[in-house]
């Protein structure tokens, strides 16, 4: 992995509070003695998550009746994110989150973060952006358990599991039109 961003925008702790208000106390406790390993490489994360691997750990804490759970998630930014993408998966762009599974036989798998592309969503979205990670977080750990997305029945089952693990967590529905 490459050194995390000197660049940091800083938002000031009260905003940053505020969009976590509620949120870290809404989830359950994490149920494993071995916690998978989390890094913030872009500390621009801080600036808009209050404690990003509080939000990680309980957002992976809510899909451990779905299976598989990652040993490492990964913080990072696009410029990683677009260089693994391509390496990987040929495609030369950011994208929100890589799930890497892990070799056969073995635990874990990888989940890796875009700071850029999740505060630009999230941003779009009008939804806070610990919410959004929440989100991606379960989206990730869903794909490590075998859920994919790449026909319509199969997204709508994800979108409908994901949308009820966060609803456990006090998100709400990312695919429900905000009023």
């Amino acid at each position: 992995m490459e050194p995390p961003s000197s660049r940091s925008h800083v938002q000031t702790p009260d905003v940053a509070h505020q969009e976590n208000a509620g949120f870290a106390t809404a989830f359950p406790a994490f149920p494993f003695d071995t916690a998978p390993e989390i890094l913030v490489e872009d500390r621009r994360w801080r600036s808009y998550v209050t404690n990003p691997e509080r939000v990680v750990k309980r957002a992976l804490a809510a899909c451990t009746a779905i299976g598989l759970q990652p040993g490492s998630v990964v913080l990072s930014c696009d410029r990683v994110v677009k260089r693994l993408n391509g390496t990987h998966r040929g495609k030369y762009k950011p994208t929100n989150v890589l799930t890497f599974e892990p070799p056969p036989g073995l635990p874990g798998g990888d989940i890796i973060f875009a700071f850029e592309t999740v505060l630009r969503e999230a941003q779009k979205a009008g939804r806070p952006v610990s919410h959004h990670l929440a989100h991606l977080v379960i989206h990730g750990s869903l794909h490590l358990a075998g859920y994919d997305h790449h026909h319509a029945g199969e997204a709508r089952e994800m979108e409908m599991l994901e949308s009820r693990l966060l609803s456990r967590l006090g998100v709400p529905n990312p695919w429900k039109p905000r009023a």
